[in-house]
């Protein structure tokens, strides 16, 4: 019988003992993380901005495992993620795998001419900070057992697209520290990857999108019509790569791999 989404495949490696933190993690593509690899016997802390996001998360997780929990703070901010990421490891003796999943997004795909020069700086730091703190965060961490870091970025870093010009520009830094921060941690065996997305069904971000009329939903509507399979990947379907990066691809390191429907090739 063949494994069902999420579940783990004939023989696929017990992780019971490890702790998984994955930042951004009440929704989406993290949320999904989470419950793949609590079905595999991890501690997974999944953190979110409200204490109500970590409840909901929590009704999706715990019946699969209850070693599941979730942490308010905000990934943007380096004292609350710093505090946040000393309370996994007093909670629950260190950490094994990080995904950092999530970013605030405060400032939408807009065409560069029409940013202001505030949007243009809201929009670099709401993207990049909540991606890398987390990671810098859990170093001591991860350095005192080894493990992996998965950051999730866009695969418009890989590919132009009208109105993504800083959106690409944060995905393209992501990518760069990836293979920087590979080399770097490679002395404490940690592994780093890297998942480029583009639009994903079953997101936050998704609902965003097409809540409205705007420049981005008329942008995204024109993505989506031009998948080869014929529908955009779901949330699920990046997860299952995220997995594989975080707990399973013990030669793959410094490497960004696009979840993109084929969409789109090539790249960098």
């Amino acid at each position: 019988m063949s494994a069902q989404p999420g579940e783990p495949a004939a023989g696929a490696d017990d992780l019971t003992g490890k702790v998984a933190l994955i930042t951004g993690g009440t929704a989406g593509v993290g949320l999904e993380t989470g419950l793949r690899l609590a079905r595999r016997g991890a501690h997974v802390v999944v953190t979110g901005r409200s204490r109500e996001s970590g409840e909901r998360a929590l009704s999706v997780l715990r019946p699969v495992s209850m070693r599941t929990f979730a942490e308010v703070g905000d990934a943007g901010e380096p004292a609350v993620i710093s505090a946040l990421v000393d309370r996994v490891v007093a909670d629950h003796g260190g950490i094994d795998i990080l995904v950092s999943a999530g970013s605030a997004h405060d400032v939408g795909p807009t065409p560069f001419a029409e940013m202001t020069m505030e949007d243009l700086k809201l929009a670099f730091e709401s993207r990049i900070y909540p991606r890398i703190f987390p990671v810098r965060a859990a170093l001591p961490a991860l350095r005192e057992r080894g493990g992996s870091v998965v950051m999730l970025t866009t695969d418009a870093a890989r590919h132009p697209t009208p109105g993504e010009s800083v959106v690409g520009a944060v995905g393209a830094a992501v990518i760069l520290m990836t293979k920087s921060l590979a080399r770097e941690l490679s002395r404490w065996s940690i592994r780093v990857n890297s998942v480029a997305m583009t639009i994903t069904s079953g997101t936050p971000s998704w609902d965003q999108i097409f809540a409205t009329e705007s420049f981005q939903s008329r942008l995204f509507t024109k993505a989506v019509e031009r998948f080869p399979q014929g529908r955009p990947p779901s949330a699920g379907e990046v997860a299952d790569v995220a997995v594989f990066l975080a707990a399973d691809a013990v030669q793959v390191t410094g490497q960004t791999v696009s979840v993109n429907g084929g969409l789109s090739f090539g790249g960098w």
